[in-house]
C-alpha cells in the first residue's frame, strides 16, 4: 500500500515539476511607445474602447452619487412636518 502511495506522489512530482513552460511574449515596449505617442488623447483614454467605457462610466456614477447626496442633504435639511 504504502509503495503504491509512494509511487504516486513521485509520478505527480514528475508531471508538475517537468512541465514546458510557456513563451510569453513581452508587450510593454509596444504599450509604451501607445501611451508616449502625442496624439492629443489624455493618458487615461489612450488604451481605446475599454478605457473610454470605464472613464464615462466612472463619470456617470460619480455624477449620479454626487446629485443623490445633494438630495439626501436638502431632505435631511428640510424635514416633512407632521
Amino acid at each position: 500500500m504504502y509503495r503504491h502511495i509512494h509511487a504516486l506522489q513521485q509520478v505527480s512530482r514528475r508531471t508538475i515539476a517537468s512541465t514546458a513552460r510557456r513563451h510569453i511574449e513581452n508587450k510593454v515596449p509596444q504599450k509604451q511607445k501607445m501611451f508616449q505617442e502625442d496624439n492629443g488623447l489624455p493618458v487615461h483614454m489612450k488604451g481605446g474602447t475599454g478605457d473610454a467605457l470605464l472613464y464615462r462610466g466612472t463619470m456617470v456614477l460619480t455624477i449620479l452619487g454626487t446629485g443623490y447626496v445633494v438630495y439626501e442633504l436638502i431632505c435631511a435639511a428640510f424635514p416633512k412636518k407632521n
